[in-house]
């Protein structure tokens, strides 16, 4: 079971191929993306040089689920940052986006703690369901930013089936068959 309060290292190798250090595994942005939605830090090594590539890997993120059409950051906000490369805002414009952005997760953090306390549903049988709901609503319309859900735990999905287990460990080891083939 991964450490989900450690960072996740992520080399990356010469041929721009990343490698997941925890599973021994390559990985693409799209399961980079998963981890960070799931709650990880994440840090993207190179190999050979040791610089920190997670800057531009999460930028990388960040312009492909933009130009699929999940648009999260409206023309205005881009034009502005781009401006903000060529003015004295530069210095400014981080530590107010990450004062933006903790404002945001506290609000949300609040806002999903008072849905339980003044709300006179709460006592509705399947309420429990529906709060599950809006909070996976929230956490997917931030990109997974925030604090974890604080109210009463979903009920548990059943295990996988044994077989599903099996796919996965044989996908898993025929993946590293592979990657040793390509090398």
């Amino acid at each position: 079971m991964a450490d989900k309060t450690k960072s996740l290292l992520i080399k990356r190798y010469a041929s721009r191929r990343l490698y997941n250090t925890e599973t021994s595994d390559y990985v693409t942005l799209e399961d980079i993306a998963g981890f960070i939605r799931a709650g990880r830090e994440v840090q993207i090594v190179d190999l050979k040089s040791g610089d920190d590539l997670t800057r531009q890997y999460l930028l990388q993120i960040v312009a492909e689920n933009e130009s699929k059409g999940q648009s999260v950051l409206p023309i205005n906000v881009l034009t502005d940052l781009v401006r903000s490369y060529t003015t004295q805002a530069t210095s400014v414009v981080p530590q107010f986006l990450a004062a933006s952005f903790d404002m945001f997760r506290d609000s949300q953090s609040k806002w999903v703690e008072n849905m339980g306390s003044i709300n006179p549903m709460t006592k509705l049988p399947g309420f429990e369901a529906v709060q599950a709901q809006q909070e996976a609503f929230l956490k997917a319309m931030s990109g997974g930013v925030g604090k974890q859900w604080s109210g009463p735990e979903p009920e548990p999905v059943d295990d996988p089936p044994e077989d599903l287990d099996a796919i996965r460990k044989e996908l898993a080891e025929l993946k590293q068959k592979l990657s040793k083939l390509e090398k």
